[in-house]
């Protein structure tokens, strides 16, 4: 399935109308914290990523779990090293909205419920 991304979709239903501009939605994701900073630079690339986040956060698997679904030790456990390094970051963001049944927010209770 070819990814259609929300800046795209957006210019398209406005009859082509370019609203978002095009570098801003071919430029590299970034928190943009440094210059020339990419996300890359310290995670993996997003085709390794969002499948270990997903089967980590989503589905609940553990890293051994994980790594035995074909993922590389490496990403795997430093993908759950900054998620669980990063998790006060959630705890003190406002309430959001829930759209999965694992959305970050109440949907998720980690590590809220248990202590690392």
């Amino acid at each position: 399935m070819t990814p259609v991304f929300i800046g795209s979709w957006i210019n398209a239903v406005n009859s082509g109308r370019e609203l978002i501009p095009a570098n801003t939605i071919s430029r590299p994701p970034s928190a943009e914290l440094r210059h020339n900073q990419r996300d890359t630079d310290d995670l993996p690339e997003y085709d390794v990523l969002d499948p270990i986040l997903k089967l980590y956060i989503e589905e609940g698997k553990s890293s051994e779990e994980i790594v035995a679904a074909g993922h590389a030790k490496d990403a795997v456990e430093k993908t759950i090293a900054l998620i669980e390094k990063n998790e006060y970051k959630r705890r003190q963001a406002p309430i959001g909205l829930r759209v999965t049944s694992k959305a970050f927010g109440t949907g998720r209770r980690f590590p809220i419920a248990r202590k690392l």
